[in-house]
Protein backbone atom coordinates (compact mmCIF):
# COMPACT_ATOMS: atom_id res chain seq x y z
CA UNK A 1 0.00 0.00 0.00
CA UNK A 2 1.07 3.28 -0.49
CA UNK A 3 2.37 5.72 2.38
CA UNK A 4 2.90 9.42 1.34
CA UNK A 5 -0.01 11.74 0.97
CA UNK A 6 0.53 13.04 -2.58
CA UNK A 7 -0.80 9.47 -3.65
CA UNK A 8 -3.36 6.97 -2.84
CA UNK A 9 -4.57 3.83 -2.51
CA UNK A 10 -7.53 4.87 -5.26
CA UNK A 11 -5.24 6.60 -7.39
CA UNK A 12 -4.13 4.69 -10.67
CA UNK A 13 -0.23 4.69 -12.71
CA UNK A 14 0.00 3.68 -16.47
CA UNK A 15 2.91 1.82 -16.99
CA UNK A 16 3.97 1.53 -20.69
CA UNK A 17 6.65 -1.18 -22.07
CA UNK A 18 7.52 0.08 -25.38
CA UNK A 19 9.24 -2.98 -27.45
CA UNK A 20 10.27 -2.96 -30.92
CA UNK A 21 7.48 -5.59 -31.84
CA UNK A 22 4.85 -4.81 -28.87
CA UNK A 23 3.53 -2.39 -26.76
CA UNK A 24 2.17 -3.20 -23.68
CA UNK A 25 0.27 -0.80 -21.20
CA UNK A 26 -1.38 -1.64 -17.58
CA UNK A 27 -3.25 0.22 -15.38
CA UNK A 28 -1.38 0.20 -11.88
CA UNK A 29 -3.52 0.70 -9.10
CA UNK A 30 -2.10 0.19 -4.98
CA UNK A 31 0.73 -1.65 -6.51
CA UNK A 32 -1.55 -4.47 -8.76
CA UNK A 33 -2.35 -4.48 -12.21
CA UNK A 34 -5.78 -3.94 -12.80
CA UNK A 35 -6.06 -3.78 -16.43
CA UNK A 36 -3.64 -4.46 -19.69
CA UNK A 37 -3.97 -3.98 -23.07
CA UNK A 38 -0.86 -5.14 -25.60
CA UNK A 39 -0.88 -4.37 -29.59
CA UNK A 40 1.73 -4.89 -32.21
CA UNK A 41 4.08 -1.75 -33.44
CA UNK A 42 3.33 -1.39 -37.31
CA UNK A 43 5.96 -2.89 -39.00
CA UNK A 44 7.69 -0.15 -41.21
CA UNK A 45 4.68 1.96 -40.08
CA UNK A 46 5.35 5.77 -39.49
CA UNK A 47 6.13 7.87 -36.57
CA UNK A 48 2.63 8.72 -36.82
CA UNK A 49 1.57 4.98 -37.28
CA UNK A 50 3.57 3.57 -33.86
CA UNK A 51 2.22 7.11 -31.98
CA UNK A 52 -1.71 5.78 -32.62
CA UNK A 53 -0.71 2.22 -31.88
CA UNK A 54 0.61 3.31 -28.46
CA UNK A 55 -2.61 5.87 -27.96
CA UNK A 56 -4.64 3.46 -28.72
CA UNK A 57 -2.61 1.19 -25.85
CA UNK A 58 -3.09 4.05 -23.29
CA UNK A 59 -6.95 4.86 -24.13
CA UNK A 60 -7.64 0.89 -23.33
CA UNK A 61 -6.71 1.05 -19.34
CA UNK A 62 -6.22 4.66 -18.17
CA UNK A 63 -9.93 5.71 -16.46
CA UNK A 64 -10.75 8.61 -14.17
CA UNK A 65 -7.95 7.57 -11.40
CA UNK A 66 -5.03 7.80 -13.50
CA UNK A 67 -2.75 10.45 -12.07
CA UNK A 68 0.86 9.61 -14.09
CA UNK A 69 2.45 7.78 -17.14
CA UNK A 70 5.37 5.78 -17.20
CA UNK A 71 7.23 4.55 -20.00
CA UNK A 72 10.10 2.69 -20.81
CA UNK A 73 11.71 2.70 -24.27
CA UNK A 74 14.59 0.55 -25.67
CA UNK A 75 16.42 3.75 -26.92
CA UNK A 76 18.82 6.89 -25.92
CA UNK A 77 16.58 9.40 -23.76
CA UNK A 78 16.65 13.26 -22.45
CA UNK A 79 14.78 12.41 -19.32
CA UNK A 80 14.49 15.89 -18.61
CA UNK A 81 12.11 17.02 -21.50
CA UNK A 82 11.41 13.34 -22.41
CA UNK A 83 12.78 13.10 -26.00
CA UNK A 84 13.80 9.46 -27.29
CA UNK A 85 16.59 9.04 -29.70
CA UNK A 86 16.83 5.94 -32.22
CA UNK A 87 14.45 3.53 -31.17
CA UNK A 88 15.29 -0.04 -31.54
CA UNK A 89 13.79 -2.32 -34.48
CA UNK A 90 11.26 1.15 -35.16
CA UNK A 91 12.97 2.88 -37.61
CA UNK A 92 10.95 5.80 -38.43
CA UNK A 93 11.46 6.68 -34.33
CA UNK A 94 14.71 9.11 -35.04
CA UNK A 95 13.84 11.64 -32.84
CA UNK A 96 10.12 12.02 -30.42
CA UNK A 97 9.15 14.10 -27.92
CA UNK A 98 7.10 11.77 -26.25
CA UNK A 99 6.45 13.16 -23.50
CA UNK A 100 5.27 16.22 -24.54
CA UNK A 101 2.92 14.30 -26.94
CA UNK A 102 1.49 12.26 -24.34
CA UNK A 103 1.19 15.47 -21.98
CA UNK A 104 -0.54 17.15 -24.71
CA UNK A 105 -3.01 13.62 -24.99
CA UNK A 106 -3.63 12.85 -21.99
CA UNK A 107 -3.37 15.88 -19.56
CA UNK A 108 -1.09 14.36 -16.68
CA UNK A 109 2.58 13.67 -15.56
CA UNK A 110 4.64 11.58 -17.74
CA UNK A 111 8.01 10.23 -17.54
CA UNK A 112 10.45 8.68 -20.21
CA UNK A 113 13.00 6.55 -19.54
CA UNK A 114 15.14 3.40 -21.09
CA UNK A 115 14.03 -0.03 -20.47
CA UNK A 116 17.69 -0.85 -18.06
CA UNK A 117 16.40 1.79 -15.75
CA UNK A 118 12.84 0.77 -15.63
CA UNK A 119 13.82 -2.42 -15.23
CA UNK A 120 16.13 -1.68 -12.09
CA UNK A 121 13.24 0.67 -10.63
CA UNK A 122 10.71 -1.95 -11.27
CA UNK A 123 12.99 -4.12 -9.03
CA UNK A 124 13.12 -2.00 -6.22
CA UNK A 125 9.28 -1.39 -5.97
CA UNK A 126 7.89 -4.75 -7.14
CA UNK A 127 10.57 -7.51 -7.18
CA UNK A 128 13.68 -8.58 -5.78
CA UNK A 129 15.03 -5.12 -4.60
CA UNK A 130 12.32 -4.44 -2.38
CA UNK A 131 14.72 -4.71 0.88
CA UNK A 132 17.56 -3.00 -0.69
CA UNK A 133 18.77 0.68 -1.22
CA UNK A 134 21.48 0.31 -3.53
CA UNK A 135 20.79 -2.33 -6.52
CA UNK A 136 22.52 -3.20 -9.78
CA UNK A 137 19.49 -4.82 -12.31
CA UNK A 138 21.43 -6.46 -15.11
CA UNK A 139 19.60 -7.28 -18.41
CA UNK A 140 21.50 -10.12 -20.10
CA UNK A 141 19.49 -10.81 -23.56
CA UNK A 142 20.16 -9.49 -26.71
CA UNK A 143 22.70 -7.06 -25.25
CA UNK A 144 23.83 -6.66 -21.36
CA UNK A 145 22.85 -3.35 -19.95
CA UNK A 146 22.45 -2.38 -16.12
CA UNK A 147 19.96 -0.07 -14.21
CA UNK A 148 21.08 1.29 -10.93
CA UNK A 149 19.28 2.05 -7.56
CA UNK A 150 21.63 4.48 -4.97
CA UNK A 151 20.53 5.69 -1.83
CA UNK A 152 16.60 4.34 -2.96
CA UNK A 153 16.84 6.67 -6.15
CA UNK A 154 16.83 5.42 -10.02
CA UNK A 155 20.26 6.75 -10.91
CA UNK A 156 20.19 7.71 -14.77
CA UNK A 157 23.58 9.60 -14.61
CA UNK A 158 24.21 12.82 -17.07
CA UNK A 159 22.93 11.81 -20.33
CA UNK A 160 21.11 8.64 -19.19
CA UNK A 161 24.11 6.83 -19.94
CA UNK A 162 25.05 4.99 -16.44
CA UNK A 163 25.03 1.24 -15.79
CA UNK A 164 26.62 0.80 -20.06
CA UNK A 165 29.10 -2.06 -19.00
CA UNK A 166 28.18 -3.84 -21.52
CA UNK A 167 30.70 -1.29 -23.38
CA UNK A 168 33.60 -1.38 -21.40
CA UNK A 169 36.51 -3.12 -22.88
CA UNK A 170 36.80 -6.62 -21.97
CA UNK A 171 39.42 -9.04 -24.01
CA UNK A 172 39.28 -8.70 -27.50
CA UNK A 173 35.73 -7.14 -27.50
CA UNK A 174 33.86 -5.82 -24.69
CA UNK A 175 31.63 -7.34 -22.10
CA UNK A 176 28.25 -7.31 -23.76
CA UNK A 177 29.90 -9.43 -26.26
CA UNK A 178 30.69 -12.09 -23.93
CA UNK A 179 28.46 -11.57 -20.86
CA UNK A 180 24.89 -11.69 -22.90
CA UNK A 181 23.26 -13.39 -25.22
CA UNK A 182 25.64 -12.73 -27.98
CA UNK A 183 28.45 -14.81 -26.21
CA UNK A 184 26.41 -18.14 -27.55
CA UNK A 185 26.43 -16.99 -31.09
CA UNK A 186 30.01 -14.87 -31.10
CA UNK A 187 31.89 -18.42 -29.32
CA UNK A 188 30.03 -21.58 -29.87
CA UNK A 189 27.99 -20.62 -33.52
CA UNK A 190 24.89 -21.43 -31.41
CA UNK A 191 22.08 -20.09 -29.47
CA UNK A 192 21.33 -19.27 -26.20
CA UNK A 193 17.60 -21.06 -26.13
CA UNK A 194 19.20 -24.22 -27.78
CA UNK A 195 22.02 -24.17 -25.52
CA UNK A 196 19.27 -23.83 -22.83
CA UNK A 197 17.15 -26.77 -23.86
CA UNK A 198 20.02 -28.92 -24.00
CA UNK A 199 21.22 -28.44 -20.56
CA UNK A 200 18.25 -29.51 -18.98
CA UNK A 201 18.65 -32.34 -20.56
CA UNK A 202 22.24 -32.73 -18.86
CA UNK A 203 23.60 -32.12 -22.34
CA UNK A 204 27.79 -31.94 -20.97
CA UNK A 205 28.42 -29.94 -24.00
CA UNK A 206 25.68 -27.47 -23.56
CA UNK A 207 26.51 -27.44 -19.77
CA UNK A 208 30.41 -26.56 -20.13
CA UNK A 209 29.55 -23.50 -22.65
CA UNK A 210 27.47 -22.43 -19.54
CA UNK A 211 29.79 -22.57 -17.50
CA UNK A 212 32.35 -20.96 -19.84
CA UNK A 213 29.84 -18.02 -19.80
CA UNK A 214 29.24 -18.28 -16.16
CA UNK A 215 33.09 -17.09 -15.76
CA UNK A 216 32.90 -14.47 -18.61
CA UNK A 217 28.94 -12.95 -16.53
CA UNK A 218 31.61 -13.18 -12.89
CA UNK A 219 34.19 -10.96 -14.63
CA UNK A 220 31.14 -8.03 -15.71
CA UNK A 221 29.56 -8.88 -12.33
CA UNK A 222 33.76 -7.70 -10.91
CA UNK A 223 33.64 -4.73 -13.02
CA UNK A 224 30.53 -3.22 -11.48
CA UNK A 225 31.80 -4.30 -7.98
CA UNK A 226 34.69 -2.74 -8.54
CA UNK A 227 32.48 0.68 -9.29
CA UNK A 228 29.74 1.07 -7.20
CA UNK A 229 29.69 -1.85 -4.46
CA UNK A 230 26.03 -2.42 -4.32
CA UNK A 231 24.41 -4.41 -2.04
CA UNK A 232 22.48 -6.64 -4.47
CA UNK A 233 22.68 -7.54 -7.89
CA UNK A 234 19.64 -8.37 -9.82
CA UNK A 235 19.67 -10.55 -12.94
CA UNK A 236 17.22 -10.68 -15.95
CA UNK A 237 16.94 -10.55 -19.36
CA UNK A 238 16.56 -14.20 -21.45
CA UNK A 239 19.94 -15.42 -20.57
CA UNK A 240 18.88 -15.74 -16.72
CA UNK A 241 16.66 -18.30 -17.12
CA UNK A 242 19.86 -20.54 -17.08
CA UNK A 243 21.05 -19.39 -14.28
CA UNK A 244 21.08 -22.87 -12.50
CA UNK A 245 23.44 -23.62 -14.98
CA UNK A 246 26.15 -21.12 -14.72
CA UNK A 247 25.57 -19.53 -11.39
CA UNK A 248 28.53 -21.91 -10.18
CA UNK A 249 31.00 -20.90 -12.23
CA UNK A 250 29.85 -17.21 -11.73
CA UNK A 251 30.53 -17.29 -8.31
CA UNK A 252 33.99 -18.94 -8.59
CA UNK A 253 34.81 -16.04 -10.71
CA UNK A 254 33.41 -13.39 -8.40
CA UNK A 255 35.74 -14.66 -5.10
CA UNK A 256 38.41 -13.93 -7.37
CA UNK A 257 37.86 -10.12 -6.48
CA UNK A 258 40.50 -8.49 -4.80
CA UNK A 259 37.97 -6.97 -1.66
CA UNK A 260 36.78 -10.34 -0.36
CA UNK A 261 34.48 -8.78 2.11
CA UNK A 262 32.44 -7.18 -0.48
CA UNK A 263 32.29 -10.70 -2.99
CA UNK A 264 31.28 -12.20 0.62
CA UNK A 265 28.31 -9.78 1.45
CA UNK A 266 27.10 -9.65 -2.35
CA UNK A 267 23.46 -10.64 -2.58
CA UNK A 268 22.57 -11.89 -6.23
CA UNK A 269 19.19 -12.40 -7.45
CA UNK A 270 17.00 -13.53 -10.60
CA UNK A 271 13.81 -11.72 -11.42
CA UNK A 272 11.08 -13.17 -10.93
CA UNK A 273 8.11 -11.14 -12.16
CA UNK A 274 7.70 -11.34 -16.22
CA UNK A 275 5.84 -8.13 -16.14
CA UNK A 276 8.71 -5.85 -14.07
CA UNK A 277 9.36 -4.02 -17.31
CA UNK A 278 5.72 -2.39 -17.57
CA UNK A 279 5.97 -2.50 -13.73
CA UNK A 280 8.60 -0.51 -13.89
CA UNK A 281 7.80 1.74 -16.42
CA UNK A 282 5.29 3.17 -13.83
CA UNK A 283 7.70 2.99 -10.70
CA UNK A 284 9.78 5.86 -12.60
CA UNK A 285 6.50 8.03 -11.20
CA UNK A 286 7.32 6.65 -7.95
CA UNK A 287 10.54 7.34 -8.47
CA UNK A 288 10.17 10.52 -8.94
CA UNK A 289 7.99 11.38 -5.81
CA UNK A 290 10.32 9.31 -3.63
CA UNK A 291 6.62 7.58 -2.58
CA UNK A 292 8.01 4.55 -0.58
CA UNK A 293 5.96 1.36 -0.52
CA UNK A 294 5.42 -1.20 1.93
CA UNK A 295 6.77 -4.32 1.55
Amino acid sequence: MLQKKNIVPTDSVIGVDLGGTKILACNIKNGKIINSHQVGVPKNGTQVDVLSALYECIDKVIDESTIGIGIGVPSVVDIKLGIVYDVQNIVSWKKVYLKDLLFERYQIEVFVNNDANCFAIGEKYFGEGKNYQNIAAVITGTGMAAGLVINDKLYNGFNCGAGEFGMIPYLDHNYEYYASGQFFENIHRTNGQDVYQAAKKNDKKAINIFREYGNHLGNALNAILYSIDPEVIILGGSVSKGFEFYKSSMWETIHTLAYSTISENITIRVSANPKIAVLGAAALYFDSKQIKMKV
